[in-house]
């Protein structure tokens, strides 16, 4: 999350952008995110050359070469405005140089980025923004990722076409409960800026650090492990940088609407699914793929996506995805049909309840996470429900870090489930048996299924209420009398001392 000194850093980028003649908030995003990249380029760099200063060997793999040192951030940042502008602007300047980067003819990079086009029109809003921009960190974090959720917050139709990004630390919760291998292919059908691939790529390193001294390891890991999808060029722009960023140089990224025909050829490729699908939004019901049709037909794009996975999927793969509560409890044919076909045809394993505030300040709705397993065949058992409370922030606009946080307990929970038998329906977290859900017409909402304990409450009888409220007016009326005493008592000392006072006489 961005610190408000952060965020208002940002305000002021997003206003030098108003006030120099852009204004559609979208182009703003796109340009702050090209100069976020390239300002974490001669980032990439620095940390290459102190790498090499303290092992005495030469600079493996330099972003930039000796006759391209000019092209850095820290060099130009000083440079007047005219200059800084004609270096950004001419054929082998700055921009043409991050446009070109990559340029291994075929990589996704390379394809995304031929139609990048640089669209600050003056040397004093270049100048402003670079100066701004300076003072915005690129060291651990996604800042571009945690820049853009922030950005996307201030338009108001972020998230009415499902283009917002998943908060870290959900992304972090979801990858955390499915622990990705090193032989997965992990995929995102709606991947967006990547957020769900690059926090796969993130735990790949935490948890397999040995793996990438092999060449074939590393060689898979850059290439075939990340398979991503998403239509709107914007974002599969930012999505490619964001990954080239987290060191997964050649992605699988398809520039392709996940649920039209296009994309006939996902079938049976992935064996995780990280997602976070678009809820809403506008959809050519005659454009979508067929099979997917033939699992659940309906317009809904939410349903539709999960049909997607579940094809997309191996038989074995996993998958993890946030769902809107309507999902879980939506009483249409198309509702529970996808329901029945998850828990009939295949293997749900959980459902954690998600509190409402989780996306603010862009959406309010209330969202679950659905965990389950592609069979072809059933196994559906006991099912794991979890009502999560607290995230880590509150639950309002401001999203401020609190200390009540479930997440860890999620984690720990799901993953010693065996002794979630003894936990009883009041509780937490439970385990529901399939036969109960299918009983309840496969309703998966959390409330169907909890059971709240009323505690016994004693009340006094009205003969017995009668009577204290009688001694309470008797002890009323006794301080009353008591303070008419007081008052009459201090007229009458007034009354006494006024009559003994020397009268003054005249000169």
């Amino acid at each position: 999350m961005l610190t408000g000194e952060q965020r208002s850093q940002i305000d002021r980028i997003w206003n030098a952008f108003w006030t120099g003649g852009i204004s559609n908030p979208l182009t703003v995003i796109e340009q702050i995110t090209y100069l976020l990249f390239i300002k974490r380029l001669d980032d990439l760099q620095l940390a290459k050359e102190q790498k090499a200063t303290y092992t005495g060997k030469p600079v493996e793999t330099p972003v930039y070469q000796p006759d391209q040192q000019h092209l850095r951030w820290s060099r130009f940042r000083n440079l007047d405005p005219e200059e800084l502008f004609a270096l950004f602007t001419k054929p082998d300047g700055v921009f043409a140089f991050m446009r070109s980067l990559g340029n291994v003819e075929g990589t996704a990079y390379n394809r995304f980025m031929k139609g990048a086009t640089f669209m600050i029109p003056t040397p004093r809003l270049l100048m402003q923004v670079v100066d701004l921009l300076s003072d915005v960190r690129m060291d651990d974090r996604d800042t571009k990722g945690d820049v853009y959720e922030y950005l996307l917050s201030k338009i108001a139709t972020a998230g009415q076409n499902g283009q917002f990004r998943t908060p870290r630390h959900i992304i972090k919760l979801m990858v955390d409960l499915m622990r990705p291998t090193p032989d997965d292919v992990v995929c995102d059908p709606s991947s967006g800026s990547c957020g769900f691939l690059v926090g796969a790529a993130e735990y790949m390193h935490e948890q397999y650090a040995d793996e990438f001294f092999k060449p074939e390891f590393r060689q898979r890991f850059n290439t075939e492990m990340f398979l991503g999808m998403e239509f709107d060029a914007t974002m599969i722009r930012i999505g490619a940088m964001n990954l080239m960023l987290h060191g997964i140089e050649h992605p699988n990224l398809i520039d392709v609407d996940a649920l039209s025909e296009a994309n006939a050829g996902f079938t049976d490729r992935a064996t995780l699914v990280l997602a976070n699908p678009p809820f809403k939004g506008s959809l050519d019901h005659e454009a979508v793929e067929k099979r997917v049709l033939q699992t659940v037909n309906t317009k809904k794009t939410e349903l539709l996506f999960l049909a997607l996975m579940l094809r997309g999927l191996k038989v074995g793969g996993r998958a993890a995805v946030i769902v809107p509560d309507g999902v879980l409890f939506g009483s249409s044919k198309a509702h529970q049909q996808i329901r029945q076909v998850l828990i009939d045809r295949h293997q749900l394993q959980g459902v954690i309840s998600m509190p409402g505030g989780v996306f603010k300040p862009y959406a309010g709705v209330s969202t679950a996470i659905l965990i389950f397993t592609k069979t072809n065949a059933g196994g559906t058992g006991d099912v794991w429900f979890y009502d999560m409370r607290a995230d880590g922030f509150t639950l309002d606009d401001k999203r401020q870090p609190t200390t009540a946080n479930d997440i860890p307990d999620i984690i720990a929970r799901w993953h010693s489930r065996d002794a979630e038998t003894e936990r009883t329906r009041t509780e937490q977290s439970f385990l529901v048996p399939v036969a109960d859900i299918r009983t309840n017409n496969y309703d998966l909402s959390i409330n169907r299924y909890k059971e709240v304990v009323y505690a016994q409450q004693q009340h006094d009888t009205p003969a017995e209420l009668i009577e204290k409220i009688e001694a309470l007016d008797r002890e009323r009326q006794a301080d009353l009398q008591a303070l008419k005493a007081l008052l009459s008592e201090g007229q009458s000392r007034l009354s006494a001392g006024t009559a003994a006072a020397p009268r003054c006489r005249n000169q």
